[in-house]
């Protein structure tokens, strides 16, 4: 297990997660506690980006709830027609919104956070288990870039 991250600095956002995804890989092989791996991935992404939040809402009976994640104090709980995390859950799809204030039912866990992505992440029967939640606190700050990113650390999870 790796425990170091080396992140290319004043590189392009493709070039930090071509550096970061197998860097992720290796510091969650291995490992089976997915609340140790979750915590390291949203740590490694927070290092890496300098992301305003970022964490993870696990499915608990009908809701999602609050797992790992690095930033400022989050909603503990969301339903899953709520919101923009809801809303990736129930469509069953990454979803980017470039400003949050245009997204209808977005839910403000922070008024700082002005664009978001939020991507499901799957087990190995194709149900979703929880979704990995990105918040900047720049409008428009998130590209297919970071979705394809965001998707293939996602697919990691999957396997533990």
């Amino acid at each position: 297990m790796a425990e170091t991250l080396i992140i290319p600095k004043f590189l392009n956002r493709q070039a930090v997660y071509d550096s970061l995804i197998p860097q992720i890989a290796a510091l969650v092989e291995g490992e089976p506690d997915l609340i140790a791996n979750l915590a390291n991935i949203a740590a490694a992404l927070k290092e890496a980006f300098g992301f305003f939040w970022v964490g993870f809402y696990l499915k608990k009976d009908n809701q999602l709830v609050l797992g790992p994640f690095q930033g400022p104090i989050a909603c503990t709980r969301i339903a899953f027609d709520k919101g923009v995390c809801g809303a990736a859950y129930t469509r069953q799809e990454t979803i980017l919104v470039p400003d949050v204030d245009q997204f209808p039912g977005h839910i403000a866990c922070s008024s700082a956070s002005k664009s978001e992505v939020v991507v499901p992440v799957f087990d190995q029967a194709g149900n979703v288990t929880m979704v990995l939640d990105v918040d900047s606190d720049q409008v428009n700050d998130f590209s297919g870039v970071d979705v394809a990113g965001l998707e293939q650390i996602a697919e990691l999870i999957k396997t533990f």
